[in-house]
């Protein structure tokens, strides 16, 4: 069997397709977190769209990244995370303020790609952003996690306030890696 590999204008992909679809299924997950909370379903949904996350990174790499999901993968992750973090805002697991500065960041960080995009710059994510996003879909877990997000709503709260402190974090070290750049 001959694998494909694609070019990097490529759009119909392995790794858009997984993209794509966690962009289809995502308002599924949110319609079940705002009506129904902490369910075994929401969470059962939020793992599977979470792994697939690590999925379409593993198929890119294998058949070859393209700039449209250097566009598509990162805007699933925040429609996926942000969408789940906000309909747990309206069922009142996590509050707004702690949910806003992610979402500030989060969208702050996207502006910046695609305007340093259209000059060639590539902004790949860090080590370190990998490990933000991880914690920030732990909270969201933890939260739809029956008998912990429904019982105790404080854990799954402390762990998003860890996420927002690394969001912060992650969003200076790419601000002053810019700056650096800049610079020389």
């Amino acid at each position: 069997m001959t694998s494909t590999t694609y070019g990097p204008s490529a759009i119909a992909t392995p790794a858009n397709g997984v993209s794509l679809a966690r962009v289809l299924v995502t308002p599924l997950l949110l319609v079940w977190i705002a009506h129904d909370g902490a369910t075994w379903k929401a969470e059962g949904l939020w793992f599977v769209l979470c792994m697939t996350d690590g999925l379409d990174g593993v198929l890119a790499r294998r058949f070859g990244s393209t700039r449209s999901g250097a566009f598509l993968d990162p805007l699933a992750d925040k429609f996926l995370v942000l969408g789940a973090m906000v309909c747990l805002v309206s069922t009142d697991a996590f509050w707004w303020v702690p949910v806003g500065l992610i979402a500030v960041r989060e969208v702050a960080m996207s502006v910046y790609r695609s305007v340093v995009g259209t000059k060639g710059i590539s902004v790949p994510a860090r080590r370190s952003a990998k490990v933000k996003t991880f914690v920030q879909d732990l909270a969201v877990a933890f939260a739809l996690l029956p008998g912990v997000g429904d019982d105790h709503p404080n854990f799954p709260r402390g762990v998003l306030w860890v996420a927002v402190a690394l969001t912060l974090w992650t969003g200076y070290e790419y601000w002053r890696d810019g700056r650096t750049t800049v610079a020389v």
